[in-house]
Protein backbone atom coordinates (compact mmCIF):
# COMPACT_ATOMS: atom_id res chain seq x y z
CA UNK A 1 0.00 0.00 0.00
CA UNK A 2 1.31 3.42 -0.95
CA UNK A 3 2.06 5.71 1.99
CA UNK A 4 3.91 8.64 0.39
CA UNK A 5 3.94 10.17 -3.07
CA UNK A 6 6.01 13.01 -4.48
CA UNK A 7 4.61 14.51 -7.66
CA UNK A 8 6.73 16.49 -10.14
CA UNK A 9 8.88 18.26 -7.54
CA UNK A 10 11.03 21.10 -8.81
CA UNK A 11 13.40 23.39 -6.94
CA UNK A 12 15.86 26.04 -8.11
CA UNK A 13 18.42 28.09 -6.18
CA UNK A 14 19.53 31.30 -7.89
CA UNK A 15 19.07 29.75 -11.30
CA UNK A 16 20.67 26.42 -10.36
CA UNK A 17 18.36 23.41 -10.63
CA UNK A 18 18.34 21.35 -7.41
CA UNK A 19 15.37 19.14 -8.31
CA UNK A 20 14.08 18.57 -11.83
CA UNK A 21 10.62 16.96 -12.04
CA UNK A 22 11.20 14.37 -9.30
CA UNK A 23 8.28 11.95 -9.16
CA UNK A 24 8.08 8.75 -7.05
CA UNK A 25 6.09 6.85 -4.42
CA UNK A 26 6.97 4.91 -1.27
CA UNK A 27 5.18 1.81 -0.03
CA UNK A 28 4.09 1.36 3.59
CA UNK A 29 6.74 -0.49 5.61
CA UNK A 30 9.36 -0.07 2.88
CA UNK A 31 13.03 0.77 3.37
CA UNK A 32 13.86 3.14 0.50
CA UNK A 33 17.36 4.53 0.06
CA UNK A 34 17.93 7.70 -1.92
CA UNK A 35 21.45 7.22 -3.29
CA UNK A 36 23.56 9.83 -5.01
CA UNK A 37 26.73 11.93 -4.84
CA UNK A 38 26.98 15.28 -3.09
CA UNK A 39 25.04 17.99 -4.90
CA UNK A 40 22.67 15.60 -6.71
CA UNK A 41 19.54 16.95 -4.97
CA UNK A 42 18.92 14.26 -2.36
CA UNK A 43 19.21 16.58 0.66
CA UNK A 44 16.95 19.15 -1.00
CA UNK A 45 14.43 16.38 -1.57
CA UNK A 46 14.63 15.28 2.08
CA UNK A 47 14.06 18.86 3.27
CA UNK A 48 10.98 19.15 1.06
CA UNK A 49 9.58 15.82 2.27
CA UNK A 50 9.98 16.72 5.95
CA UNK A 51 8.64 20.25 5.45
CA UNK A 52 11.78 22.33 6.01
CA UNK A 53 11.72 23.61 2.43
CA UNK A 54 8.93 24.39 -0.02
CA UNK A 55 9.14 23.17 -3.63
CA UNK A 56 8.85 25.65 -6.49
CA UNK A 57 6.50 23.21 -8.20
CA UNK A 58 4.91 19.87 -7.38
CA UNK A 59 3.40 18.43 -4.23
CA UNK A 60 3.88 15.83 -1.48
CA UNK A 61 1.06 13.49 -0.45
CA UNK A 62 0.87 11.31 2.68
CA UNK A 63 -1.93 8.72 2.65
CA UNK A 64 -3.30 10.59 -0.40
CA UNK A 65 -3.55 13.86 1.58
CA UNK A 66 -1.68 16.87 0.20
CA UNK A 67 0.79 17.92 2.93
CA UNK A 68 2.95 20.21 0.79
CA UNK A 69 2.11 23.27 2.89
CA UNK A 70 2.04 21.49 6.26
CA UNK A 71 4.58 22.37 8.95
CA UNK A 72 7.08 19.63 9.88
CA UNK A 73 5.20 18.76 13.08
CA UNK A 74 2.02 18.12 11.08
CA UNK A 75 3.47 15.56 8.66
CA UNK A 76 3.62 12.37 10.77
CA UNK A 77 7.32 12.13 9.96
CA UNK A 78 10.47 12.01 12.04
CA UNK A 79 14.06 12.67 11.05
CA UNK A 80 17.44 11.41 12.24
CA UNK A 81 20.30 13.76 11.42
CA UNK A 82 23.96 13.02 10.76
CA UNK A 83 25.04 15.17 13.73
CA UNK A 84 22.51 13.56 16.16
CA UNK A 85 20.98 16.94 17.21
CA UNK A 86 20.70 15.92 20.86
CA UNK A 87 20.16 18.26 23.81
CA UNK A 88 23.58 18.33 25.48
CA UNK A 89 22.13 19.38 28.87
CA UNK A 90 19.71 16.44 29.00
CA UNK A 91 20.31 12.82 29.88
CA UNK A 92 19.57 10.00 27.45
CA UNK A 93 16.20 9.43 29.11
CA UNK A 94 15.24 13.09 29.04
CA UNK A 95 16.27 13.44 25.38
CA UNK A 96 13.94 10.57 24.48
CA UNK A 97 11.09 11.83 26.68
CA UNK A 98 11.34 15.47 25.56
CA UNK A 99 9.00 15.52 22.53
CA UNK A 100 6.48 13.24 24.25
CA UNK A 101 6.22 15.58 27.23
CA UNK A 102 5.26 18.41 24.88
CA UNK A 103 2.18 16.46 23.81
CA UNK A 104 -0.57 16.09 26.45
CA UNK A 105 -1.77 12.78 25.00
CA UNK A 106 1.69 11.21 25.38
CA UNK A 107 2.95 12.90 28.55
CA UNK A 108 1.63 10.34 31.07
CA UNK A 109 3.37 7.41 29.36
CA UNK A 110 6.57 9.23 28.37
CA UNK A 111 8.75 7.56 31.01
CA UNK A 112 7.46 4.07 30.25
CA UNK A 113 7.85 4.59 26.51
CA UNK A 114 11.40 5.92 26.96
CA UNK A 115 12.31 2.85 29.02
CA UNK A 116 10.99 0.54 26.30
CA UNK A 117 12.88 2.39 23.57
CA UNK A 118 16.15 2.45 25.50
CA UNK A 119 15.88 -1.31 25.87
CA UNK A 120 15.17 -1.70 22.14
CA UNK A 121 18.28 0.24 21.08
CA UNK A 122 20.56 -1.06 23.85
CA UNK A 123 20.83 2.07 25.98
CA UNK A 124 19.27 0.97 29.27
CA UNK A 125 22.54 1.16 31.21
CA UNK A 126 23.22 4.65 29.80
CA UNK A 127 19.85 6.18 30.75
CA UNK A 128 21.29 8.84 33.08
CA UNK A 129 24.33 9.73 30.98
CA UNK A 130 24.66 12.93 28.95
CA UNK A 131 25.47 12.98 25.22
CA UNK A 132 29.09 14.04 25.85
CA UNK A 133 29.57 10.81 27.81
CA UNK A 134 28.46 8.62 24.90
CA UNK A 135 30.18 7.31 21.78
CA UNK A 136 29.01 8.41 18.34
CA UNK A 137 27.10 5.17 17.84
CA UNK A 138 25.39 5.51 21.21
CA UNK A 139 24.40 9.10 20.43
CA UNK A 140 22.90 7.99 17.13
CA UNK A 141 20.92 5.32 18.99
CA UNK A 142 19.50 8.05 21.25
CA UNK A 143 18.50 10.03 18.16
CA UNK A 144 16.77 6.98 16.68
CA UNK A 145 14.93 6.22 19.94
CA UNK A 146 13.82 9.85 20.26
CA UNK A 147 12.41 9.76 16.75
CA UNK A 148 10.62 6.47 17.37
CA UNK A 149 9.05 7.88 20.55
CA UNK A 150 6.37 9.75 18.59
CA UNK A 151 5.55 6.70 16.42
CA UNK A 152 5.91 8.54 13.09
CA UNK A 153 4.45 7.05 9.92
CA UNK A 154 7.79 7.63 8.19
CA UNK A 155 11.34 8.12 9.46
CA UNK A 156 13.83 9.97 7.28
CA UNK A 157 17.57 9.51 7.79
CA UNK A 158 20.09 12.11 6.61
CA UNK A 159 23.42 10.28 6.16
CA UNK A 160 23.18 9.06 9.79
CA UNK A 161 26.20 6.75 9.75
CA UNK A 162 28.74 8.72 7.75
CA UNK A 163 30.73 9.78 10.85
CA UNK A 164 30.76 6.33 12.48
CA UNK A 165 33.40 3.60 12.42
CA UNK A 166 32.81 0.46 10.36
CA UNK A 167 31.94 -1.84 13.27
CA UNK A 168 29.38 0.61 14.65
CA UNK A 169 27.87 1.14 11.22
CA UNK A 170 27.38 -2.59 10.70
CA UNK A 171 25.71 -2.93 14.11
CA UNK A 172 23.39 0.02 13.45
CA UNK A 173 22.44 -1.38 10.05
CA UNK A 174 21.29 -4.59 11.70
CA UNK A 175 19.35 -2.66 14.33
CA UNK A 176 17.58 -0.47 11.76
CA UNK A 177 16.47 -3.52 9.78
CA UNK A 178 15.22 -5.16 12.97
CA UNK A 179 13.24 -2.03 13.91
CA UNK A 180 11.78 -1.85 10.41
CA UNK A 181 10.74 -5.50 10.56
CA UNK A 182 9.40 -5.43 14.12
CA UNK A 183 7.52 -2.13 13.94
CA UNK A 184 6.67 -1.99 10.23
CA UNK A 185 8.01 1.57 10.09
CA UNK A 186 8.53 3.13 6.67
CA UNK A 187 12.10 4.41 6.32
CA UNK A 188 13.64 6.77 3.77
CA UNK A 189 17.42 6.79 3.95
CA UNK A 190 19.66 9.43 2.34
CA UNK A 191 23.18 8.22 1.52
CA UNK A 192 26.08 8.55 -0.90
CA UNK A 193 27.36 5.07 0.04
CA UNK A 194 26.48 2.39 -2.52
CA UNK A 195 27.29 -0.53 -0.21
CA UNK A 196 25.12 0.89 2.57
CA UNK A 197 22.17 1.39 0.23
CA UNK A 198 22.40 -2.17 -1.07
CA UNK A 199 22.74 -3.64 2.42
CA UNK A 200 19.69 -1.87 3.84
CA UNK A 201 17.16 -1.28 1.12
CA UNK A 202 14.05 -2.86 -0.29
CA UNK A 203 14.39 -0.39 -3.16
CA UNK A 204 16.99 2.19 -4.14
CA UNK A 205 16.38 5.50 -5.88
CA UNK A 206 19.52 6.54 -7.75
CA UNK A 207 19.79 10.31 -8.16
CA UNK A 208 22.15 12.47 -10.18
CA UNK A 209 22.03 15.97 -11.65
CA UNK A 210 18.80 16.83 -9.80
CA UNK A 211 16.75 13.94 -11.16
CA UNK A 212 15.96 10.26 -10.66
CA UNK A 213 17.90 7.90 -12.91
CA UNK A 214 16.51 4.62 -11.59
CA UNK A 215 14.16 3.39 -8.87
CA UNK A 216 14.31 -0.39 -8.45
CA UNK A 217 15.26 -3.21 -6.12
CA UNK A 218 18.99 -3.74 -5.53
CA UNK A 219 18.87 -6.90 -7.66
CA UNK A 220 17.17 -5.10 -10.55
CA UNK A 221 19.74 -2.30 -10.49
CA UNK A 222 22.61 -4.80 -10.54
CA UNK A 223 21.03 -6.85 -13.33
CA UNK A 224 19.80 -3.98 -15.49
CA UNK A 225 21.21 -0.52 -14.74
CA UNK A 226 18.99 2.06 -16.42
CA UNK A 227 21.77 4.06 -18.08
CA UNK A 228 25.49 4.76 -18.13
CA UNK A 229 25.28 7.07 -15.11
CA UNK A 230 23.82 4.28 -12.94
CA UNK A 231 26.37 1.81 -14.28
CA UNK A 232 29.28 4.12 -13.42
CA UNK A 233 28.07 5.52 -10.09
CA UNK A 234 26.59 2.33 -8.68
CA UNK A 235 27.95 -0.78 -10.38
CA UNK A 236 31.51 0.37 -11.04
CA UNK A 237 31.89 1.83 -7.54
CA UNK A 238 30.61 -1.36 -5.92
CA UNK A 239 33.04 -3.43 -7.97
CA UNK A 240 35.90 -1.11 -7.01
CA UNK A 241 35.10 -1.58 -3.31
CA UNK A 242 34.93 -5.36 -3.70
CA UNK A 243 38.25 -5.41 -5.58
CA UNK A 244 39.84 -3.23 -2.89
CA UNK A 245 38.69 -5.59 -0.14
CA UNK A 246 39.87 -8.62 -2.10
CA UNK A 247 43.46 -7.37 -1.99
CA UNK A 248 43.46 -7.69 1.80
CA UNK A 249 41.92 -11.16 1.78
CA UNK A 250 44.56 -12.89 -0.32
Amino acid sequence: MEILRAEHLKKNYAGVTALDDVDFSVQEGEFLSILGPSGCGKTTLLRILIGLLAPDEGRVLLHDEDITQNAPDRRQMGIVFQNYALFENMTVRRNIEYAMKLRPALRAKASQRATELMERVGLTEHAEKYPAQLSGGQQQRVAIARTLALSPAIILFDEPMSALDVETRLALRRELKTIQKDLGTTMIYITHDQEEAFALSDRIMVMGNARIHQLDTPAQILDAPANEYVRRFVIDNLKAKIDSLAKYMR
